[in-house]
C-alpha cells in the first residue's frame, strides 16, 4: 500500500465544508427554529436531498435514489467498481447542525477533491434514509432496508409515523416513492468495495485526550427493550410498608442491578435506564405497575447480550420475591460490528502521515455503517464535537477536523485503489 500521500488545502476545503453546514441549518431545511429537526418525507428532508443532488450533479455524478428514499450518487457507470463515502442527513428531533450531515458534507467534499486534484478515484456517495428514526422509530431504517435487515410486514404494518401513525409504505408511497421494490435497495450493495463514513465521535474521548481524528475498528451493537413490573397500587399514607406491592422499588433495584452488570461485564460495555413510568403516577400513590426501558451495548456481543438476559431474569426474580411479576419486551436488537482491518490500516497509514493526532478506537453509537459491514468492506472515521454533546442544538464540531478527515479518506481510498 505503497502510495505518495497527498496533502489538500485544509483551509479550503473547511470553508466549503463550513458553507455547506451553515446553508443546511438554514430555515429551508429543519422544521424547527430552535433545533435542527429534519426526517424522513417532510419537506425539509427533500430539500436537503435537493441540495446534495445540485451539487453532485455539478461534479458530473449521476444521481439517484432508491425504492424509498435512499441518495445514492456515482461517477462511473453502473457496473464498475466504486468506492462509498456518506452517513446519513436526517436529524433527531431536537437536533444538531453536524450529526450526519457533517458525514454527507464531507463525502461531497471528498468527491470534490477528487475532481479538482484529478485523482481519478471510482466514487459513490451514500446518504442513508432515516438513520436516527426520528420519523418512524426505527434507528438505522435505510441501511436496514438496503441490507434486506426487515420485512415487508414491518414496512406495510408494524413500522408507523411518529406524528400520524400511519404505515411506512403509506407514507413512503405518498412521497412518491415505491416500496413494492423495497428489496431492491440491496443492489446498491452491489458494486462497492470499500465504504468509509465519517462522523462526529458524539463523546468526549477524542477532545479529551487531544486527538483529531478518531479511525474506528468496531461498532457496538445494542438491545433496546422494556421491563414492565406489576404490582397493586394502594393509598399511600394508609397502607403500611410490609403491606405494599410497590412496583416502583423493584424498578429502582433493577437499575442499580443493571449498573453492576454492566461494569461485570467489562470491555466497554454499558446499560442505561433513560425512561422509567410509574402508573398512576400520583404523588398519593403506591406505583401498582412501573415500566422502564433498557438501552445495553458493547462491541463484545455475548457480554452485552448477556446484560440484557441477566436483568431480565433478575427482574422477574427479584420482583417474584415481593409479590408481583415482571415482563421483558425487546424492541430492536442489532449485533456488533468488527470494521474490516484492511481499511483501518490504510486509515490508520494516512492519519499517521498526515502529523495530525489520531487514535484507534470502538463506537458506542450506533451508525449506518454497523448496518452493511458485513456485506462490504468498512471503516469509520471520528472527528470530535465539543464536550461530546449531540442530538441537542448545543452541538458543536469544527469543519477543518472534518477537512483532515477528508484528506485522510482520500490518502485512504487511493491505498485501496
Amino acid at each position: 500500500m505503497a502510495t505518495e500521500q497527498l496533502t489538500i488545502d485544509r483551509a479550503k476545503s473547511a470553508e466549503r465544508i463550513g458553507r455547506d453546514i451553515e446553508t443546511l441549518a438554514g430555515p429551508d431545511y429543519t422544521l424547527s427554529d430552535e433545533a435542527i429537526r429534519r426526517y424522513a418525507y417532510t419537506h425539509v428532508y427533500r430539500n436537503t436531498l435537493d441540495y446534495f443532488i445540485r451539487e453532485l450533479e455539478a461534479l458530473d455524478f449521476e444521481v439517484y435514489e432508491d425504492p424509498v428514499g435512499t441518495l445514492v450518487a456515482r461517477n462511473r457507470p453502473a457496473g464498475e467498481k466504486v468506492f462509498g463515502v456518506g452517513s446519513h442527513c436526517d436529524s433527531n428531533r431536537n437536533g444538531g447542525r453536524y450529526d450526519g450531515t457533517m458525514g454527507v458534507v464531507t463525502a461531497l467534499e471528498v468527491c470534490r477533491l477528487n475532481r479538482e486534484l484529478e485523482l481519478g478515484l471510482p466514487l459513490k456517495l451514500i446518504s442513508f434514509l432515516e438513520e436516527e428514526g426520528s420519523g418512524f422509530g426505527q434507528m438505522l431504517l435505510g441501511s436496514r432496508i438496503v441490507a434486506q435487515r426487515v420485512d415487508e410486514e414491518e414496512l406495510r404494518e408494524s413500522f408507523r409515523a411518529v406524528d400520524d401513525g400511519r404505515p411506512f409504505w403509506e407514507h413512503a408511497e405518498e412521497a412518491g416513492y415505491e416500496p413494492g421494490r423495497w428489496r431492491e435497495a440491496i443492489h446498491i450493495l452491489d458494486d462497492l468495495y470499500g465504504w468509509i463514513e465519517l462522523h462526529i465521535e458524539q463523546a468526549r474521548v477524542l477532545q479529551d485526550t487531544a486527538n483529531r481524528i478518531g479511525i474506528v475498528n468496531a461498532i457496538a451493537g445494542y438491545v433496546h427493550a422494556d421491563v414492565t413490573i406489576h404490582g397493586r397500587s394502594d393509598h399511600a399514607g394508609a397502607t403500611p410498608m410490609d403491606f405494599r406491592l410497590d412496583a416502583g422499588l423493584v424498578a429502582a433495584e433493577c437499575m442499580l442491578e443493571l449498573e453492576r452488570l454492566a461494569r461485570e461485564a467489562g470491555g466497554g460495555t454499558v446499560g442505561t435506564v433513560g425512561e422509567i413510568e410509574l402508573k398512576p403516577g400520583l404523588i398519593n400513590a403506591v406505583p401498582g405497575e412501573a415500566r422502564f426501558s433498557l438501552d445495553i451495548r458493547g462491541v463484545d456481543e455475548d457480554g452485552f447480550r448477556s446484560v440484557a438476559r441477566d436483568i431480565a431474569a433478575f427482574a422477574e426474580r427479584v420482583a417474584g420475591e415481593r409479590g408481583m411479576t415482571a415482563e421483558y419486551a425487546q424492541r430492536q436488537a442489532l449485533p456488533s460490528a468488527r470494521l474490516d482491518g484492511r481499511i483501518v490500516g490504510a486509515l490508520e497509514t494516512a492519519a499517521e502521515a498526515s502529523g495530525e493526532s489520531y487514535m484507534t478506537m470502538h463506537s458506542g453509537a450506533a451508525h449506518d455503517t454497523m448496518s452493511i459491514a458485513d456485506r462490504v468492506p468498512s471503516a469509520m472515521v471520528f472527528v470530535p464535537c465539543k464536550d461530546g454533546i449531540s442530538h441537542s442544538p448545543e452541538e458543536d464540531a469544527n469543519p477543518a477536523d472534518a477537512a483532515l478527515g477528508a484528506e485522510i479518506m482520500l490518502n485512504a481510498i487511493r491505498m485501496l485503489s
